[in-house]
C-alpha cells in the first residue's frame, strides 16, 4: 500500500498514542448475487492487535472540521490505493458529511474526484454516501456539489434514512441510488408496526425513485428476516464482519443469504396461498348467499345477514358500487365486541385507494377474489388485508381482516 501520511500533518486532536491511521472495511452483501459486492470505508487507529474506531473523533463537533477533513482524507487516499491495486475492484462506499462537500465552492475542487484521476479508477466503482448531518445551507448548492459527481459516473447514496436529517426534501433534491437504513429503525420494527410501517416505505420509495434500499447495522439472523421482509437489495452489519483491514471471498456469505431467503420465500408462498384460499372460499359464500338473498335495496339488512357468517378475524365490511361509492354502512367490530353499525359512511368516495382502480380491472367472472397486502388499519392500528369480492355484477364488498397467526382460526 502507498504511504498516504506523507502529504498530511495528522491534527493533534486525532489523540493518536502511537498508533497507526488505517482504513478498514465492512462488507456489503447483495441479496440477487449473494456476494459481497462492496465495502463501506471506516477509520481506525491501530497499535499492536489493539484497534479503536475513529468515530468519536468525526462525531466530536469540539474538534475543528479542518481536522475531520485532513483524517478522512488520509483515510480516503489509503483506500484509493488498495482498490487500484485489486484486479477485481468491488465498490466503495464513501462519507462524506455535507459541509464537507459544500467546500467546493470554497476551492474548486473535490478531492475525491482528484483521487479517482490519480489511481486510475472508474468512477462507478466509488459511493458517495451522504452523511447524517444536520445541514443548513443550500440545497440546491449541495445539489449541484453532488451532480458533479453524479456525472463523472460515481454512485450516490444517502445515510441514515429516516433519522430526521436525512428528510424527504434532501433524498427528492439529491435523487440518490441508494437510501440506506440504520439497524435501530429494524429493531423498532421487531415490536412496534408503527415502524415497520415507515420502513416498508422506504421501500416502496426506492422503488418509485429508481432506488435501492440498504440495510446497515444487521447483526442477527432475525434483523435479517426484516430487512429482507422490507425490501432491501443490499445488508451491512456484524452478523456477516465487523470492518477489517482486508476484503473478503466475494462468496463468503452466500450460503446465509440463501438460507434466509429461501426460508422467507416459503413462508411469504404459504402466507399468500393461505390469504387467496381464504378470499375465495369467501367470495364463493358471498356468491351463494347474494343468489338466495337476491341483495334488496335494503343493503343494511343484507349485509346484516352475512355477519354471523364471517371469519372471526373480519373487523369491517361495506359495500361498494364499481364506481367506488359506498352503498351500505360499515359495519365494525373490535376485538370480542358486537357489530357496530356506522351509518356516516354511506355515500363515501372510496375510488381514490390506491387497490380500488387494480382490483377493480381484475375482478370478472372469473376471478371474484382479490387480497391486498398487508397493511395498518387507520382506526385500530391494526396489521390488516382487505379481501375484495366481486358479488353480483357491479357489486363489490369490500372486508377488512386482521392479518395475525390467529387470523388462520374460524370459530
Amino acid at each position: 500500500m502507498k504511504e498516504c501520511q506523507s502529504s498530511f500533518l495528522l491534527p493533534k486532536t486525532l489523540g493518536l498514542n502511537g498508533e497507526t491511521l488505517a482504513a478498514f472495511y465492512q462488507p456489503i452483501i447483495a441479496m440477487d448475487t449473494r456476494r459481497i459486492i462492496g465495502y463501506e470505508v471506516l477509520g481506525r487507529a491501530v497499535k499492536g492487535n489493539a484497534v479503536r474506531s475513529l468515530g468519536p473523533f468525526f462525531c466530536n463537533e469540539e474538534v475543528p472540521e479542518e481536522d475531520h477533513i485532513v483524517v478522512d482524507r488520509l483515510l480516503r487516499e489509503q483506500a484509493f490505493s488498495k482498490l487500484a491495486s485489486m484486479q477485481e475492484q468491488p465498490l466503495l462506499f464513501i462519507n462524506l458529511k455535507p459541509s464537507w462537500i459544500y467546500r467546493y465552492e470554497e476551492n474548486g475542487e473535490l478531492y475525491t474526484l482528484s483521487l479517482l484521476d490519480r489511481y486510475g479508477i472508474d468512477p462507478k466503482q466509488i459511493v458517495i454516501e451522504i452523511t447524517e448531518e444536520s445541514f443548513l445551507g443550500s440545497m440546491e448548492r449541495l445539489r449541484t456539489v453532488v451532480d458533479i459527481y453524479r456525472s463523472r459516473g460515481c454512485i450516490i447514496a444517502i445515510d441514515d434514512v429516516g433519522s430526521g436529517y436525512s428528510n424527504t426534501d434532501r433524498i427528492a433534491q439529491i435523487q440518490p441510488n441508494l437510501l440506506k437504513i440504520d439497524i435501530h429503525m429494524i429493531k423498532k420494527s421487531a415490536t412496534h408496526d408503527g415502524y415497520f410501517g415507515v420502513l416498508r416505505s422506504f421501500s416502496d420509495l426506492a422503488e418509485q425513485i429508481g432506488a435501492s434500499l440498504l440495510v446497515e447495522g444487521v447483526e442477527t439472523r432475525e434483523d435479517l428476516a426484516r430487512a429482507i421482509q422490507a425490501g432491501a437489495r443490499y445488508v451491512q452489519g456484524f452478523m456477516f464482519a465487523r470492518a477489517e483491514p482486508e476484503f473478503m471471498e466475494p462468496h463468503c456469505f452466500a450460503l446465509v443469504i440463501e438460507a434466509e431467503l429461501e426460508q422467507r420465500l416459503l413462508h411469504h408462498l404459504g402466507t399468500e396461498r393461505y390469504w387467496q384460499r381464504q378470499s375465495e372460499r369467501l367470495a364463493e359464500q358471498l356468491v351463494e348467499l347474494v343468489q338466495q338473498a337476491r341483495c334488496s335495496e335494503q343493503k343494511d339488512e343484507w349485509i346484516e345477514k352475512l355477519l354471523p357468517e364471517l371469519y372471526d378475524h373480519c373487523i369491517r365490511v361495506y359495500l361498494c358500487n364499481e364506481d367506488g361509492i359506498q352503498l351500505s354502512s360499515n359495519y365494525y367490530r373490535e376485538t370480542d365486541r358486537d357489530w357496530r353499525r356506522e351509518e356516516q359512511y354511506r355515500g363515501a368516495n372510496w375510488s381514490w385507494r390506491p387497490y380500488f382502480v387494480p382490483n377493480l380491472v381484475q375482478l370478472n367472472e372469473n376471478r371474484r377474489a382479490i387480497v391486498s397486502r398487508a397493511y395498518t388499519d387507520l382506526d385500530s392500528y391494526a396489521w390488516i388485508r382487505t379481501v375484495s369480492v366481486l358479488v353480483a355484477p357491479g357489486l363489490i364488498l369490500f372486508m377488512d381482516l386482521k392479518d395475525s397467526e390467529r387470523g388462520a382460526q374460524r370459530l
